[in-house]
């Protein structure tokens, strides 16, 4: 009687399983695009509503006051901050690293908070110490004017959540987390990685002058700094979230 056992048993073929990767420099640098422009999307929606909302034929002057206008910046930050994330987990959901742990989203220990505290109230000081030295007003005057615009539109509520939560999350995550992650692992390390991803930052600073710019740029250099030293970018999210009410505060004193 033939046995019902086949000769040999079936072979079993195990799925390939692809390893997590970090994207590198170019991957890095495409991707980073990819997230501005999405960033941007998001920011520019809100601008072209409250402009093409205008009653009457269109006004370039008008449309320009619409576009600086407290309530309409506020709005844009806010809705940055979807653009940006779904980008970025796009980008790290195809690396198949998970989303936080590519970010390096860890909560930091009280002692590396103070830490942060400390050495981000000293660079602000020593940078409001020279532009007393040099004449020039502590706060950017674009502060100032948009602070008065959003007052004027009973916004400034919504003002402080766009400068003191979005924008510190969409842009840490963005440069201290994704782009400094990426360019650290690659020919540029850590150093490399800390220089650029400040310069990025700075770059999205554009309503700032000269002076304004060099001290956005070290305080970009002071927070990869921290997050290479202490591998939290919840971290700088939340010096971020600090420096700009900070300076939220002054403009509101500056502005009566």
């Amino acid at each position: 009687m033939d046995s019902v056992e086949p000769a040999a048993p079936p072979i079993m073929v195990t799925p390939v399983k692809h390893p997590p990767r970090i994207w590198k420099f170019w991957g890095t640098s495409l991707w980073g695009l990819f997230i501005f422009a999405m960033l941007f999307v998001g920011q520019l929606a809100v601008v072209g509503w409250f402009v093409f909302r205008q009653e009457g034929p269109f006004d370039l002057a008008g449309a320009i006051r619409v576009v600086g206008g407290g309530l309409t910046i506020s709005l844009s930050v806010i809705m940055g901050l979807p653009a940006a994330l779904l980008a970025i987990w796009i980008a790290t959901r195809l690396s198949r690293t998970p989303f936080a742990e590519y970010l390096a989203l860890h909560w930091p220990s009280w002692r590396h908070l103070a830490i942060g505290i400390v050495a981000l109230v000293v660079l602000v000081a020593g940078w409001d110490l020279l532009s007393r030295a040099l004449g020039r007003e502590v706060a950017p005057g674009f502060m100032v004017d948009v602070l008065k615009s959003a007052r004027a539109d009973g916004a400034v509520w919504l003002l402080i959540i766009a400068f003191c939560v979005a924008a510190p999350i969409s842009e840490e995550f963005f440069a201290r987390g994704f782009l400094y992650r990426g360019w650290s692992e690659s020919f540029l390390k850590v150093p490399g990685a800390i220089l650029l991803s400040s310069l990025v930052w700075t770059g999205l600073h554009m309503q700032y002058d000269w002076f304004f710019f060099g001290q956005v740029f070290s305080i970009g250099l002071l927070f990869g700094w921290l997050r290479y030293r202490y591998h939290s970018t919840w971290l700088t999210v939340v010096l971020h979230g600090i420096n700009n009410f900070a300076a939220t505060l002054q403009s509101i004193w500056l502005a009566g």
